[in-house]
């Protein structure tokens, strides 16, 4: 066994300290690697803080309410080694015990009294410490709550979502202050503008072959079940930086570090405003219809102000687009330490030339932002043409 330090995790690059908020471990706990174990307040929102390694949790070393700068320890962890397997002795074979001999003339011995069974207990229900309070000051039966922290835990988040389901409010909330975020937003972009020299490229794309297979596909499957472009547009985006492994990585200490798993950034808009693009981990690995659900499932997460920590800090690349809102180009501006953000507008009809014949025919425009510390025109047009080539093909995607 060895003894680690659970540190404030740095949650993007404009980050420089987070408030804890919750805690969702005590000393003694069990943790596995990847468990939400804390909630820290940051600019961006609240954060499900995940944990990297597995073991137990020794002292927690700094108090809710604390604000304190990326990479304070936060806890103390003993983590497992790999256990040898131990084969239990095995028990002694039980005897029986010789029936007590009856005497002529005298009753048996009576038999011993069996022992009563206790009924098991109802299983208590998991609180955080800060849920519990929140509950009890709002006045919510937490038996009719639903958990959706670790190990079914109850937590804050959860006491706000009933709160505001009793209340039937047509606008959730969003768990974001979105004054901070915009100025951390505004905080990140000028940074960007002033270290990265940009440079960006547009490319037309059409669309038919997408939307034919779209329309085929969909016809089988009920509406919950169907794939909207943005999944397609997506998983050519991650293919495509995987065969480019240029285009994904980060820029950090005046060079670029490749990253061998494509983690893409989607851009989602939050009721009320702001914008944040957290990432679908190893999105070009995933099929259509798993990518299609965790983007669902993460749209629905974020504007629900739940995000998890790996989410903010893991985007290898980032993806936005705007044609829902009637956008035809967008071009983007790098969150750094990214190298490269590609954007997608609204689909239109435009005039084509097919076989020597003008036709109409849906074209997306495909826009590249990137960093020139580290590709080039040159590079950048390959990029975008494999995700061209990609997409005529998309029941290989």
């Amino acid at each position: 066994m060895s003894v680690v330090e659970f540190r404030m995790p740095s949650l993007g690059a404009d980050m420089e300290a987070g408030t804890l908020v919750e805690w969702l471990v005590k000393p003694g706990d069990q943790v596995k690697r990847g468990d939400i174990i804390a909630v820290v307040e940051t600019q961006k929102g609240a954060i499900e803080i995940e944990i990297f390694d597995t073991g137990t949790i020794e002292r927690i070393l700094v108090e809710v309410g604390t604000k304190v700068p990326v990479g304070t320890p936060l806890a103390v962890v003993r983590t497992q080694a790999e256990a040898p397997v131990l084969v239990e002795a095995a028990a002694p074979p039980t005897v029986a015990p010789s029936p007590t001999p009856a005497v002529e003339g005298q009753a048996p011995p009576p038999a011993p009294p069996a022992k009563a069974i206790k009924p098991s207990p109802t299983p208590r229900l998991r609180v955080s410490p800060a849920a519990r309070r929140l509950a009890e000051q709002r006045g919510v039966d937490l038996d009719t709550v639903a958990a959706s922290g670790p190990s079914g835990t109850i937590v804050s988040a959860d006491i706000e979502r009933a709160i505001t389901e009793k209340a039937a409010q047509k606008t959730p909330p969003t768990g974001f202050d979105l004054a901070a975020m915009r100025s951390a937003i505004a905080a990140a972009m000028a940074r960007s503008k002033r270290e990265i020299p940009h440079y960006y490229l547009a490319q037309p794309i059409e669309m038919t072959a997408c939307e034919a297979w779209l329309t085929r596909t969909n016809a089988k499957r009920p509406p919950s079940d169907r794939l909207l472009l943005g999944t397609l547009l997506v998983k050519a985006v991650a293919l495509a930086a995987a065969k480019f492994p240029a285009f994904n990585g980060f820029y950090r200490k005046d060079k670029f570090e490749p990253v061998g798993s494509v983690h893409v950034g989607t851009a989602i808009a939050i009721r009320g405003g702001g914008l944040i693009a957290p990432a679908i981990h190893d999105a070009d690995r995933l099929s259509l219809d798993d990518l299609m659900r965790q983007m669902r499932e993460l749209v629905q997460r974020v504007r629900a102000g739940r995000i998890r920590s790996s989410e903010i800090a893991d985007p290898t690349i980032t993806v936005s687009s705007l044609g829902e809102r009637g956008v035809e180009q967008l071009f983007g501006i790098i969150y750094p330490p990214q190298v490269a953000i590609l954007g997608f507008g609204k689909v239109v009809v435009r005039p084509c030339v097919v076989d020597g014949h003008i036709l109409a025919r849906p074209v997306v425009s495909a826009t590249l932002a990137a960093d020139h510390r580290v590709t080039d025109g040159h590079a950048g047009a390959l990029f975008l043409a494999e995700i061209e080539r990609l997409l005529q093909e998309p029941d290989k995607l």
